[in-house]
């Protein structure tokens, strides 16, 4: 049986926005058992004077993903002012992730594929900065920006000598593979 007909027996279709909904939720387990170790005592630490602080780097990595699509669900967008806040407690990052996320799955689910095919702007006033598919945009911005700030924050977390999560298999401290070997 071929995947369309499987589709057309009732299966839920997959759509662009579905396929993204489902790499957002599997990738959000993820950034949660980071985020879970991000330290209340360490928020102000920066490895360098240029890095932002752990707190600013895990409340942005725990913001993004709904941020990003709330934006990528209108036509165009005026470039953002990047300042970035940073957390004051840890305590605050779960539930961010969280609203995030939820705030990405609902942008996400409001997007066909015609949509998500569509030409998506950014502007500085008149000047295009970047025009791209919003699908495109969508991959590069929310998910793979996403990925690369989470990497950061293991490099963080690595040099306060706070054990690191597995993310796409062990780390140092931790291997979810051993119980099967």
């Amino acid at each position: 049986m071929s995947i369309s007909e499987v589709v057309s027996r009732g299966e839920k279709q997959m759509t662009i926005s579905n396929a993204f909904v489902q790499e957002l939720e599997q990738e959000a387990l993820t950034t949660r058992r980071v985020l879970e170790r991000v330290p209340d005592a360490h928020l102000a630490w920066k490895p360098h004077e240029k890095s932002w602080s752990l707190g600013q780097l895990a409340l942005h990595i725990a913001t993004v993903p709904g941020g990003v699509a709330s934006l990528a669900a209108a036509p165009s967008i005026q470039a953002p002012n990047f300042v970035q806040p940073a957390a004051t407690r840890a305590a605050e990052l779960l539930p961010a992730l969280d609203q995030s996320i939820a705030q990405a799955k609902e942008a996400l689910r409001s997007l066909d594929d015609a949509s998500m095919g569509a030409t998506f702007k950014v502007m500085a006033g008149e000047r295009e900065l970047l025009a791209l598919p919003r699908a495109a945009f969508l991959r590069s911005i929310m998910l793979n920006h996403w990925y690369h700030h989470r990497g950061q924050l293991s490099v963080y977390l690595r040099e306060l000598n706070v054990p690191v999560p597995s993310i796409y298999g062990p780390s140092a401290d931790e291997n979810p593979f051993a119980a099967m070997i």
